[in-house]
């Protein structure tokens, strides 16, 4: 099952700059592993704003928050808003 995702996060700004580049490489890291599971199909991106986009594959919500409630960056996530996804008759000719 496919899920759009659409997260903004909170600066990492009260954090020493060494622990931010922590954060940010391990994200790096968790989102490659996704994408490479197959699991994180795209990501996008807002631009000018702490916030992105993209579309998940997980076996149901279940699964889909037990992935994302362990990336790195869990914790400075202000919101997460979840569409779950259904295939449109046009993509199924």
């Amino acid at each position: 099952m496919e899920f759009l995702l659409h997260i903004s996060f909170r600066p990492l700004l009260a954090l020493s700059e060494t622990k931010q580049a922590q954060v940010v490489q391990a994200e790096r890291e968790a989102a490659d592993r996704l994408r490479k599971a197959g699991r994180l199909v795209r990501l996008w991106r807002v631009p000018c704003r702490p916030e992105n986009m993209g579309i998940w594959s997980a076996a149901d919500a279940t699964d889909l928050h037990d992935m994302i409630s362990t990336l790195p960056a869990f914790p400075f996530f202000d919101e997460i808003k979840v569409t779950p996804l259904a295939e449109h008759p046009v993509e199924s000719r």
